[in-house]
């Protein structure tokens, strides 16, 4: 009975023994004597050196292009348009003509309101003759003093009279004025809302043209609360802080300012406040209503350490770099960063300045391993950043 057992089973027990043969064959082989282990040839890696320098602390935000006057042209009398003096897109400034309404009513108006002051000019003229020639007579007991104070009486009512009357011809005056449209402020014409020949109100909703300034021309943009402290410190005393506004993909510079305002109220819907920028503008390369990518530099650290963005690992020692030792391995280092601009990081925690990190071929490395330096271009580019560099937001540990 034993052996019928075994015997459906003795395929698996010599394979088992000829497992068990190709393993020990396999030690010996790699144990005996004068056999070197196999080793990991050293990795190419490009190192750069961390060196100290200055780094701004820069707050980014969308922002949105704001004229300091932005008016929408209206008439203040009601009458046709009969002439426009502008062109859509014209440059103007302040007292240019811009529309003209029919003045032909509004000059009879002012012709009648001449001619009922003129009469009662008159009027009052010939009632303080009588007057004085009345104050002589009662002096002499020729006419009762009733006589005189009625007539003193009646002058006074013609000066109320005059008065009212050159108010009425003020009045016309202006109104005729009106009719002569001109820009209230230096900018920019927009589309004409209203042709020749129409009949124009005041309350027409759109008025007859929009007017921006284009120069000076500020950027009103929000920051979160937490910024507040800082924005604040950096602008004590009147300073001003460097604002610069970059297009919709946030690469190419449109123009620098300076911050001009703080609001003087916390958004409690969005935890956040608003700060107005000025930009002289002067090539017109912001537009009213533009959305723009503002950065504003409220510190600038000095003498900190600063090493290549592409340096940075990050895992499971959390924020890191591999610093090149003397003998040619690598050390993972935590290290703590500060500000940081589009190709370089501050570090203020972890590394000094003169040490050797890793920039590229970093993926394939871990603690101890070995490395073999490589060329590179850029490998000396932490000293100083380009002249371009945009700053981004700094990382708040």
């Amino acid at each position: 009975m034993l052996e019928q057992r075994l015997g459906g089973r003795r395929p698996l027990f010599w394979g088992g023994v000829a497992l068990a043969a190709l393993i020990v064959i396999g030690l010996w082989i790699a144990l005996r004597p004068g056999t070197a282990p196999r080793t990991t040839p050293p990795l190419p890696v490009v190192v750069a050196t961390a060196s100290t320098g200055a780094m701004p602390v820069v707050y980014s935000a969308l922002g949105t292009v704001t004229p300091l006057a932005s008016v929408t042209v209206r008439t203040q009398i009601s009458g046709q348009l009969v002439a426009v003096g502008f062109t859509e897109g014209q440059e103007v400034k302040i007292g240019d003509f811009l529309a003209q309404i029919d003045p032909r009513p509004y000059q009879a108006v002012l012709d009648q309101a001449d001619g009922q002051l003129a009469r009662d000019q008159a009027q009052l003229a010939g009632a303080r003759v009588d007057l004085a020639r009345y104050a002589v007579l009662m002096k002499q007991d020729s006419i009762a003093k009733q006589t005189y104070d009625d007539q003193a009486a009646t002058v006074r009512q013609l000066e109320g009279t005059v008065k009212l009357d050159q108010a009425a011809v003020e009045s016309a005056r202006v109104n005729l004025s009106y009719c002569h449209i001109v820009a209230p402020v230096a900018g920019r014409i927009g589309l004409r809302q209203v042709d020749p020949g129409n009949y124009v109100t005041p309350s027409d909703t759109n008025g007859l043209v929009l007017l921006n300034q284009m120069q000076p021309i500020s950027v009103l943009f929000s920051l979160p609360q937490d910024d507040l402290e800082a924005v604040l410190k950096g602008s004590r005393g009147g300073a001003k802080l460097p604002v610069a506004a970059y297009d919709r993909t946030g690469v190419t510079k449109l123009a620098d300012g300076m911050l001009e305002s703080i609001d003087n109220t916390i958004n409690t819907s969005t935890g956040t406040f608003q700060v107005r920028a000025a930009f002289a503008n002067a090539d017109e390369k912001l537009f009213p209503n533009q959305f723009v990518n503002v950065q504003i530099t409220v510190d600038v650290l000095k003498n900190v350490v600063v090493i290549p963005s592409a340096a940075i690992q990050r895992g499971a020692p959390g924020t890191f770099v591999y610093t090149v030792n003397h003998d040619n391995t690598v050390a993972v280092r935590p290290v703590t960063l500060g500000p940081s601009t589009a190709d370089r990081v501050a570090v203020l925690k972890g590394l000094q300045a003169g040490e050797s990190v890793v920039v590229d071929g970093a993926d394939k490395l871990k603690n101890g391993a070995k490395v073999v330096l490589r060329p590179s271009s850029t490998s000396t580019a932490a000293a100083s950043p380009p002249a371009n560099a945009r700053t981004t937001a700094p990382v708040r540990q």
